[in-house]
């Protein structure tokens, strides 16, 4: 019965010395990952104001500049800003989403352990119609009908 007991007790304390030597092992590594932090200002390009609730989402991109699956929002404040500490060095992908703004998308590489980001949103635009008059479109002149008579050159 004793042995029983002293196995039990043996193999508890190699488990606990395994789970905190990978414990240890994996805060070392997240610690010497190089992280930073990002400040965001949104602001409106016509008039410089603060974007208030602007969506921030970020999401990391790979060497074949692809967006990896997961990601982080984040939402502005009421001066605008927005900023998160800890982001891993690389590219990063930024998209700000903003009612009645263009969404605003660039990568970024980030290689400093602090970056600050100010970005100017716009107003959306209309589109181009080839079925609208346009500033410089010449409306009654028309090209003169070809000459059924005449030889092709």
């Amino acid at each position: 019965m004793k042995t029983a007991g002293v196995t039990k007790s043996t193999i508890a304390a190699v488990l606990a010395t395994i789970a905190l030597i990978g414990a240890a092992n994996a805060q070392r590594d997240k610690n010497e990952e190089p992280t930073a932090v990002l400040n965001f200002i949104v602001l409106k390009e016509d008039n410089s104001k603060p974007v208030r609730n602007a969506a921030v989402i970020m999401h990391p991109v790979n060497g074949h500049g692809q967006q990896s699956r997961g990601g982080l929002e984040l939402k502005t404040d009421a001066d605008g800003k927005t900023s998160f500490d800890g982001i891993p060095y690389g590219k990063l992908r930024v998209q700000i989403l903003a009612s009645g703004f263009q969404t605003f998308g660039e990568d970024y590489d980030i290689n400093q352990g602090r970056m600050n980001f100010t970005v100017k949103l716009k107003r959306p635009q209309g589109q181009y119609s080839i079925y609208d008059e346009h500033p410089g479109d010449k409306k009654d002149e028309k090209a003169p009908a070809p000459d059924p008579k005449a030889k092709p050159q």
